[in-house]
């Protein structure tokens, strides 16, 4: 735009003074004028076709050497080095550096102007002869200047730039971490309104009606929605802070992903406002491809693309999301299209530029401009095509891989996995034939034996009969479900291990699983990855019995929070753990020269004492209480905090809020 407000006048009145009022020797007024047409073309950018966007850059470089170094150098040269024309090569040079802030591309753009300036003088015809009089050793200073200047300027007007637009990002991020969490928070109120309507009214007396069937079920599903918003949260809460560190698109932690998985985990754990909104998205279920990324920025592309879409369908009672997938040969696509109001063309060009909003308040904090940046850190890129008053679709495209990436990951896959599970016997339950069959060939690779039988009464015969490490079953059997089985095998002396898999959405059944005692918990169609954790996770879990290992231990828990105390407490007491407890590190530091404990869960921020130096004196003392294993606590995930707490002596670190499993298999790894 200022190239256009700039140039174009400037150019075009340049002939007219430079010819009649300062009467040089020459000018050329079809130079001046395609300089005059190459400036004002740049106002167009946004007008150009999406599918020629990408070659824009190169009209741009080409527009500007045209119109600085080759015009101004042309001038230099055919008015025989005119003094005037040597301030407006400085001039010249200033501006180029501030719009072409790269140094490389500078050099780059003034080589090839002022080559094109000496080819175009020695082609012109009759040969200007040249008798420069300046003193060309002193230009050569000034303009050394000129270009040290013009760096320093560009340098400090980027920084001031990078300042503004870190400022703008931190108010637009403050408001989006208000407005992201209100969805998961007004999920949970919801399921806990939900949960509070299906409880029978409160009797003073010790009888209480009985919950129906139908009630649990709405129980177990509010209850299991809750605990994924919740998840979601805390999610969403890391990745805010990660953009604001500039972690956020480390490349570091991505894995292989399936694009269906992740996709339709998506679209299970989305927070709708209502069943009717989660029927407004379609999903098909075809061309499935793997890429290279990270699950929780994947989902978040999605989430920002789904919410937007339904915001605006509100208006369009029949309008609805539909998303597919497209195979190709170099990308691999996702595409989200909702038949809404669609974009304007004035609109579509802006849509992925940072803080852009356009007909909503109240957006994301994060927008189209962080998915842009997700998926160019995937090695693909999002791009929306659009017609006013019939659609919107956003295109995410993947880099397909090679089939040696995805055989080398299945293959990692495999042998990280085959040491637990090879020389194991699994049972199957299942009628489906396409379902044994891709489940038979993961078997094999891991070097499993498994007996088939097609229902659940079969089952109850072979395990009656024979010894298995784990019942691998489908939630829907020919005679009776995969919870009756389950309760059948809880109520005999046998202990074993049960995945189930469905393909109705994990949100919808996940609590009344884990109520069942049912070890994992898989989405069909199986995605080689998942299934591998849940067989191994599955198959290394140990009865109730033997859980108990923990019973009589006696832990110290420091924290300044009585909520976090409570709950701490709870969990632990849970597993026959003996709670001490203890407000701030001074008082834990007391409380150790009295009493002995196997391990001590530490607060990072305290008031008195903090966790990071009460461990450092506990490590730094002579009693026996130096070598007591210590696993940090904080809501801080940042690296420098955890490595911090690691170099002064913690043995490990949770992140808060507290998983309950992760907490109870990190102290049973201590002691």
């Amino acid at each position: 735009m200022a190239a256009a407000i700039l140039g174009a006048p400037m150019h075009f009145s340049f002939y007219f003074i430079f010819k009649y009022l300062f009467h040089l020797p020459y000018e050329n007024l079809t130079l001046r004028i395609l300089a005059t047409i190459l400036c004002i073309s740049v106002v167009f950018k946004k007008k150009v076709p999406v599918i020629l966007q990408p070659f824009f850059s190169y009209h741009w470089h080409f527009t500007i050497i045209f119109v600085l170094p080759f015009i101004f150098t042309v001038n230099l040269i055919m008015n025989n080095f005119h003094e005037l024309w040597l301030y407006w090569e400085i001039f010249m040079l200033f501006v180029l550096i501030a719009f072409v802030p790269n140094w490389l591309m500078v050099l780059i753009d003034l080589a090839i102007g002022v080559i094109g300036a000496v080819i175009f003088y020695y082609l012109s015809t009759p040969l200007v002869p040249l008798h420069p009089t300046f003193n060309i050793p002193l230009y050569l200073i000034v303009l050394s200047c000129t270009i040290l200047a013009g760096y320093v300027f560009s340098y400090s007007n980027k920084k001031g730039i990078m300042a503004q637009e870190r400022n703008n990002a931190l108010q637009a991020l403050a408001g989006g971490i208000a407005h992201e969490m209100r969805n998961p928070l007004g999920q949970i109120r919801y399921n806990f309104d939900s949960i509070l309507q299906e409880l029978p009214r409160y009797h003073t007396e010790s009888f209480v009606p009985l919950i129906s069937v139908n009630s649990l079920e709405k129980i177990y599903q509010r209850v299991a929605q809750g605990q994924m918003a919740v998840n979601r949260g805390i999610q969403v809460i890391d990745m805010i802070l990660d953009e604001v560190k500039e972690d956020a698109f480390q490349k570091k932690g991505f894995a292989y992903f399936s694009a269906f998985s992740l996709t339709r985990k998506a679209l299970d754990e989305y927070s709708y406002e209502s069943d009717k909104e989660r029927e407004r998205v379609y999903f098909r279920e075809d061309d499935d491809f793997m890429f290279l990324g990270a699950e929780t920025m994947y989902i978040f592309v999605l989430f920002n693309l789904i919410m937007n879409a339904l915001y605006f369908l509100r208006s369009y009672p029949d309008g609805y999301i539909d998303i597919h997938f497209q195979r190709g040969k170099t990308l691999n696509m996702v595409y989200v299209r909702d038949t809404g109001p669609g974009v304007s063309k004035e609109i579509l060009g802006k849509l992925f530029d940072p803080f852009f909003t356009s007909g909503r308040k109240g957006g994301t904090g994060l927008g189209l401009s962080y998915c842009k940046r997700v998926m160019h850190s995937f090695g693909g890129d999002i791009i929306c095509n659009s017609v006013q008053g019939e659609f919107t679709e956003f295109i995410l495209s993947f880099p397909v891989l090679g089939e040696s990436d995805i055989a080398a990951y299945e293959s990692k896959l495999y042998s990280e996995n085959r040491a637990v599970c090879s020389g194991k016997k699994l049972l199957l339950v299942d009628s489906d034939i396409e379902n044994v069959t891709q489940i038979r060939t993961y078997l094999h690779s891991l070097g499993v034996k498994a007996d088939e039988v097609l229902s659940g009464s079969e089952a109850i015969s072979k395990i009656e009969s024979g010894r298995y490490d784990l019942l691998l079953a489908n939630i829907d059997l020919l005679d009776f479900d995969s919870y009756e089985l389950a309760s059948w095998i809880r109520s005999t002396e046998k202990y074993l291990p049960i995945v189930v898999y469905t393909r109705e959405p994990l949100f919808i059944v996940r609590a009344r699983v884990e109520k069942s005692g049912i070890q994992g918990l898989l989405s069909m169609p199986l995605v080689l990855g998942d299934f591998l954790q849940v067989l191994t996770t599955s198959l290394q879990s140990k009865p109730e019995k033997q859980k108990g290992t923990l019973k009589g231990k006696i832990v110290l828990v420091v924290d300044d929070s009585p909520v976090n105390l409570m709950v701490i407490k709870s969990i632990l007491q849970q597993q026959g753990i003996i709670v001490l407890e203890a407000s701030n590190g001074k008082d834990a530091l007391e409380m150790l020269e009295h009493r002995d404990c196997d391990l001590m869960l530490m607060d990072i921020q305290m008031p008195v004492l903090d966790g990071i130096e009460a461990t450092k004196r506990i490590r730094s003392g002579k009693n026996s209480s130096r070598n007591i294993p210590i696993i940090g606590l904080s809501g801080d995930s940042s690296n420098e905090t955890v490595l911090m707490a690691m170099q002064n002596g913690m043995n490990n670190y949770i992140i808060k809020p507290i998983d309950n499993k992760v907490l109870v298999e990190k102290i049973t790894s201590l002691i």
